[in-house]
């Protein structure tokens, strides 16, 4: 899994079809990591994506629209300032490296015409995006190298650009075949081909590599030795022979839903359990590969903090939550308190000061033989007969009343952790950063101030903007992301003759179906349960109970917490979430 020389070539290649010419009109970069391109030209409105992050780097056409930061930051602005309006008149890729040059036809400041350059390095942890003039002198630089993070390159400002040092490995698209036979007679025979193949060859993954192996061989682990070298080497040129002749097959690997691998050429080494998807487009390959990563990888960078009070507030209310059990345990012994205190009083006269224990008949423990037990009773010698039953109806009493404070602290406790898990199930359902504001406002608001340092409350509060959905029927369906966005659609948007949905006993999304008055069939009922079993903990299961109800039946009660509502008339279904099903449904 990892964006090769050979996928940076197909990428390349796709945009010189139908970028070449093309007018940047603005650029974007809504990660720390990433710039988009937005451009025009005859073919039509296009986005270029470059993603410089360690985590998933690539450069391609994208379809997807992220939410951009409300400023800027500098690097965008020196790129709006340089290439909007500026015009893509090459790209080509250096050798068989995992590095690209956008070339750009663009004014300088005095407004005569120059070049600049976009360098994008794609390589993994490495990955770097540099803007140059045409002499390549570095102008910005996305990731500044310093002497203290490498010496032997460092790419700064001022400084004319080089490439990557060059790696001990041979260039596959000007190696022949006479060159790949020798190599592979010097290779160890107990090596394993793919493994031989990527430490021989630059810009190969290691998915390519196995393909290559198992073209070769029917097995993907076969060692060098073990290979049939003539075999080896068509398997080598063929898949070599795809890039040269731009004749790519893009091609993505799923294991159920989950996007496990990918590459530029067909990958038909992966068994009965995978499913194998082609694809005309790189770029299309790419945006359905990197979504869910990208934006699990954007919640976890800008939702920590929220993760680090959600997280310490459980641990916190788990371990208090323990410890007040036990005391309630505990306190079932009041009971045996006042036994002990009854039979002290019951037998004063033949107790004195000064005794350590009692052994006293407990007329409660009858046996069926007519006799009683006894009951060992423990005393303090300080303290005088009545004074020591004292002492125990003293600690009845005070069994008694914690227990009822218990119980109430622990409803209190189990409360808290219900609500602690709803806003841990509408991070795992935030799409934007406008999603992650209002949870952190939500906190704030909720008493968790102390533990977020540093943060203001938004002055103006923004209209939530929720998901919205259109079931077969043509109902609209408005589903929260978060507490928020539940009240502001159960409370706010919502009619009192319209349906409310809810997964059952477990946190989730509010969804409503806005219904005008009409009797929606079963079919838009469904379906819009299936949407609010999808957006709950319950997202992965199957045969979810989803509690649905008019509008008019769900209230908030006075200091309930947000998003906590109640009701008590409702009907009940069975479904079992599909994502696809439901991502179709949504409303872009």
């Amino acid at each position: 899994m990892a964006f090769d020389a050979g996928m940076l070539a197909c990428s390349v290649a796709e945009i010189r079809r139908l970028a070449l010419g093309a007018r940047i009109e603005k650029v974007f970069q809504p990660e720390r990591d990433e710039i988009v391109l937005q451009m025009r030209s005859l073919e039509g409105g296009k986005r270029l994506v470059i993603n410089a992050g360690s985590g998933n780097p690539r450069l391609g056409f994208t379809a997807e629209q992220k939410e951009n930061p409300s400023s800027p930051p500098m690097l965008c602005m020196l790129l709006r300032k340089h290439l909007q309006g500026a015009k893509l008149t090459g790209i080509r890729q250096a050798g068989f490296e995992r590095v690209a040059y956008l070339e750009f036809e663009t004014r300088d400041e005095m407004g005569f015409d120059c070049c600049r350059y976009l360098i994008a390095e794609i390589m993994g942890k490495y990955s770097n995006l540099i803007f140059a003039n045409e002499e390549q002198k570095i102008i910005a630089v996305l990731h500044p190298v310093d002497f203290s993070t490498s010496a032997l390159r460092q790419v700064l400002p001022g400084m004319t650009y080089e490439l990557p040092p060059v790696q001990n490995k041979a260039n596959p698209m000007q190696t022949g075949r006479e060159d790949f036979m020798r190599m592979l007679e010097e290779g160890a025979a107990a090596r394993a081909a793919d493994k031989w193949i990527t430490a021989t060859f630059l810009g190969i993954s290691a998915s390519v590599a196995r393909e290559i192996v198992y073209r070769a061989s029917g097995e993907t682990d076969t060692l060098l030795g073990m290979c049939r070298a003539e075999r080896l080497c068509d398997a080598f040129f063929s898949v070599m022979g795809e890039v040269e002749e731009n004749n790519f097959h893009p091609t993505m690997i799923l294991q159920g839903n989950t996007p496990v691998e990918y590459a530029f050429c067909e990958l038909s080494h992966y068994g009965g359990d995978f499913q194998r998807i082609s694809y005309e487009s790189a770029g299309q390959l790419l945006d359905d590969f990197f979504h869910t990563r990208d934006r699990e990888q954007h919640i976890r960078q800008r939702a920590a903090d929220i993760l680090r009070i959600l997280t310490n507030a459980d641990s916190r209310l788990r371990r208090k939550l323990e410890l007040q059990r036990t005391e309630l345990a505990d306190c079932e012994k009041g009971e045996e308190y006042k036994k002990y205190a009854d039979l002290i009083t019951a037998n004063l006269f033949r107790l004195k000061r000064g005794d350590t224990r009692a052994e006293l008949v407990d007329y409660e423990d009858w046996h069926e033989d007519g006799s009683f037990g006894t009951a060992v009773i423990t005393l303090d010698p300080r303290l005088s007969p009545s004074a020591n039953a004292q002492v125990y109806y003293k600690k009845y009493n005070k069994s008694k009343t914690a227990k009822v404070e218990l119980a109430k602290q622990i409803a209190l406790g189990e409360s808290e952790l219900s609500y602690i898990d709803s806003v841990f199930d509408a991070l795992t359902h935030a799409e934007t950063s406008s999603d992650l504001t209002e949870i952190r406002d939500e906190l704030y608001r909720s008493g968790y101030a102390s533990r977020m340092k540093n943060y203001t409350l938004s002055k103006k509060t923004p209209t939530p903007t929720v998901a919205e959905f259109r079931t077969s029927g043509g109902y609209r369906v408005l589903c929260g992301k978060n507490n928020v966005q539940n009240e502001y659609i159960t409370h706010k948007l919502a009619g009192k003759n319209d349906y409310w949905f809810h997964v059952k006993s477990l946190p989730g999304s509010h969804a409503v179906m806005l219904c005008d008055g009409e009797d929606p069939d079963a079919v838009n009922f469904t379906e819009a349960a299936e949407i609010a079993a999808y957006f709950s903990k319950g997202a992965d299961g199957q045969n979810v109970e989803v509690d649905y109800t008019l509008v008019r039946n769900v209230k908030k009660p006075a200091g309930g917490k947000p998003g906590f509502v109640i009701y008590h008339t409702n009907w009940s279904c069975i479904v079992t979430p599909n994502e696809e099903k439901v991502i179709a449904m949504r409303i872009k």
